[in-house]
């Protein structure tokens, strides 16, 4: 990874690591956050958009959680859909378009994943009274020494990385287990949002605060195998594979989900964190290489959305499903930024609207064009 000094130095005010995320082409590459906070200020993104307060007030800003879940999907369909105002106010500000390819596309969904701008906000509010609700703090200390058998909260080494989190979580299970039956408690199941808020609460504490957030997935090399290793592949096939029941979670949706399924097993196999990282960097790619939209309904949105009246037959446009690209919410931004000024000007000119579209229709169209003729 060779990245400038100065944007290194940027990218480590912003609290930003490395999140390694394949871009969805013929030869899968790495997606870089570093690289990705470098895309912003080259492509000047920074002038219309805020990084954590600093730059643009036009756009929302692009260093900090929002108040909807961003997934792969729903990015792609916002940024579709206000491409075109995007588009003329880059024009009157002089900013020349950027044409990103598919590198650049995954080095910003890298950036966008390593500040978790596609998780919901976390309450801490929220957090503290479900720590109480879900009976943590009967085991977990949250200041001085324990109470409980639990270890006190000042000792965890996890909140600042959910993939450890998610790791710790899972091989302490069948200890939590046992704790819970002593208690005469059923298992405590948790959602994505619970735990995204449980770590705001968390982190918050006195204690906890002066702790570095770390956030970086692996490659999903080995991933696969571990996973057949470790015998998930043994159950996720056919109506339970993860292709189906994947589309747009985030992090914190995944962790809370292997969580709630820990009572299900019967021994849960150990996983150390390297492992762990590479079974979610699996599990995570998962919502690019196979898409949960449906490949029938895709045909339905490429004729009603007027894309059937140039990409097929004399239209004079490529025909998408004719060529070895595979597609997924980060190469349909980069041929958006790559294509679109193009493809907008000569719908302009056939009077045709720009097609906007749904994260679920954009998950239909990607099944689509993926599925060739």
């Amino acid at each position: 990874m060779r990245v400038s000094g100065i944007f290194r130095s940027i990218a480590r005010c912003l609290g930003l690591l490395p999140v390694l995320l394949l871009a969805q082409s013929p030869t899968p590459s790495e997606g870089d956050a570093y690289r990705g906070a470098a895309v912003l200020e080259k492509e000047s993104c920074t002038q219309c958009h805020a990084i954590r307060g600093q730059g643009g007030k036009t756009g929302p800003d692009l260093g900090t959680r929002t108040s909807r879940q961003y997934t792969p999907a729903v990015m792609a369909s916002v940024m579709w859909n206000h491409a075109p105002a995007m588009w003329s106010a880059m024009k009157t500000k002089g900013i020349a378009t950027p044409a990103m390819g598919d590198q650049e596309a995954a080095d910003l969904f890298a950036y966008f994943y390593s500040v978790r701008f596609f998780d919901k906000p976390g309450e801490a509010e929220r957090g503290k009274r479900l720590f109480a609700a879900k009976h943590c703090a009967e085991c977990h200390s949250t200041g001085g020494e324990g109470k409980g058998p639990g270890n006190p909260v000042q000792n965890w080494t996890a909140m600042g990385d959910p993939v450890i989190l998610v790791e710790q979580m899972w091989n302490h299970s069948s200890l939590m287990k046992h704790a819970f039956e002593a208690k005469k408690l059923g298992w405590v199941s948790l959602s994505g949002q619970d735990l995204v808020d449980l770590t705001a609460y968390l982190q918050d504490l006195p204690s906890m605060r002066k702790k570095a957030s770390t956030f970086w997935l692996s490659g999903p090399q080995g991933g696969e195998v571990l996973f057949q290793e470790k015998g998930c592949g043994a159950c996720h096939t056919g109506a339970l594979a993860l292709e189906g029941k994947l589309a747009n979670q985030t992090l914190p949706d995944i962790a809370a989900a292997m969580w709630n399924h820990g009572p299900k097993l019967t021994t849960a196999p150990a996983i150390s964190t390297d492992e762990m990282r590479q079974i979610v960097s699996y599990v995570w790619e998962k919502q690019y290489l196979g898409s949960a939209g449906s490949s029938d309904r895709g045909g339905q949105v490429f004729k009603a959305k007027h894309c059937a009246t140039c990409h097929t037959g004399d239209g004079g446009a490529p025909h998408l499903r004719d060529n070895a690209k595979t597609y997924s919410p980060v190469t349909m931004v980069a041929v958006l930024w790559k294509h679109g000024p193009a493809m907008l000007e000569r719908m302009q000119e056939r009077k045709m609207p720009w097609p906007r579209l749904t994260p679920a229709e954009l998950s239909d169209l990607v099944a689509y064009l993926n599925t060739k003729p």
